[in-house]
């Protein structure tokens, strides 16, 4: 079985292979610390969100000691934008929190490692709302559904039926799985 795909985000060779030090330098990753980068940052992808927000995350998670936004900008080699638009959105599913250090001006972060916050965070945040407006969506197409011709309306009425179902069945499911993380 060969070896996973590795974190793309981060320098490769010509072959397209990540560059892998032997051990950690001062602005790159451990080849574990890759791994599990990687690893994340592609069940992020599966979630939709972009490779740096799992590879913020990544980091984070991997790191002993809280990161400050240059810190993560070094390790991931990604620019300052990226950055802080990763660790938005992370602090938005509650996945990482800031921490103060004193005496201090940068604030540092560190990734909430209790997976329920995280996922139900992201559960609440991201497909709940997503269901909320297709729901919302679904109920103005049965106003359309009367402009549309005679003969097909019923047909339309049906599929529309069809398409509520299925909404109402993902936010029963979004419901239980909310249920059994807590």
């Amino acid at each position: 079985m060969p070896p996973p795909a590795r974190l793309s985000i981060l320098p490769s060779n010509s072959a397209g292979a990540a560059t892998l030090p032997s051990a950690r330098s001062s602005a790159g990753l451990s080849p574990l610390e890759r791994e599990v980068v990687g690893l994340i940052m592609r069940a992020g992808q599966m979630l939709g969100l972009p490779k740096s927000v799992g590879a913020i995350y990544g980091l984070l998670y991997m790191s002993r000691q809280p990161l400050t936004m240059e810190e993560i900008m070094d390790r991931l080699r990604i620019s300052l934008g990226t950055a802080s638009q990763g660790l938005r959105q992370l602090r938005s599913f509650k996945a990482v929190r800031t921490i103060y250090v004193p005496g201090e001006r940068r604030d540092r972060f560190e990734a909430e490692d209790q997976f329920r916050k995280l996922v139900s965070g992201f559960l609440r945040d991201e497909v709940s709302a997503q269901l909320d407006t297709a729901n919302d969506r679904l109920a103005s197409l049965a106003e359309w559904i009367e402009a549309e011709p005679a003969a097909d309306r019923e047909w339309l009425r049906q599929r529309l039926t069809k398409l509520k179902n299925v909404n109402t069945n993902a936010r029963r499911l979004l419901t239980l799985v909310a249920r059994f993380l807590f």
